[in-house]
């Protein structure tokens, strides 16, 4: 087994350290975040560090890069308080990748791409039209990482949309329905599927597969 100890990770190259650094978690969630800026530019970008916070309220969080550059997504939800969240599939998973392009703040992403402003219940930010799973998010708090200079940004969960047919009967979203993709580091995405379900764990008890649709 190949061993990495810091002296060593700190002395590879800036982008092999990045790649293996931003692997090594395993899969992480592929959305893309889309806002609109108080001059009505939209902005959709691809993220991979969305995570649940809590179900009572709702809440999701991601992590912000730096801003010792502009960030449009940053600017946006400080300016409106709104940004959404679109689960990427496999059908749009080149279109999600390019929007991680720089481009200037007056030039929409959704305008360098194929993918699809929507506009859902008068939500002042953009959803994804391609997404099959697409969540509406308000601005709560956020959070300075002094560690490497970034910000866990809160949002509350105010709209949820997806396809009826994803959803079990007890509220359990079945992902590989819509066709959910993860990443695996930055630039690799792959299409996981479920291999089971358990109830929940007791002490001294065996745990039971749940999992219905198993072949």
């Amino acid at each position: 087994m190949k061993h990495f100890s810091l002296d060593s990770l700190l002395a590879l190259p800036k982008r092999y350290r990045a790649n293996l650094i931003n692997s090594c978690a395993g899969y992480k969630t592929a959305n893309l975040i889309a806002t609109k800026g108080t001059q009505g530019t939209t902005n959709v970008a691809v993220f991979n560090s969305v995570v649940h916070i809590g179900s009572n309220p709702p809440m999701l969080g991601f992590i912000l890069r730096p801003t010792t550059v502009p960030r449009n997504t940053y600017q946006n939800i400080k300016d409106t308080n709104s940004f959404t969240i679109n689960q990427i599939n496999a059908a749009i998973i080149e279109d999600a990748h390019h929007t991680a392009a720089k481009y200037d703040v007056d030039i929409s992403e959704f305008d360098k791409t194929d993918l699809t402003e929507e506009y859902l219940d008068d939500f002042h930010a953009p959803y994804v039209k391609q997404s099959h799973i697409k969540i509406g998010c308000t601005y709560v708090n956020e959070y300075h990482i002094k560690e490497n200079d970034t910000i866990l940004i809160i949002g509350a969960i105010e709209h949820l949309y997806l396809n009826e047919e994803a959803i079990e009967s007890d509220g359990w979203i079945h992902l590989d329905k819509s066709n959910t993709v993860s990443i695996v580091g930055l630039d690799g995405y792959a299409l996981p599927s479920i291999l089971d379900r358990y109830d929940y764990p007791r002490p001294d008890q065996k745990v039971t597969s749940i999992y219905t649709d198993k072949p």
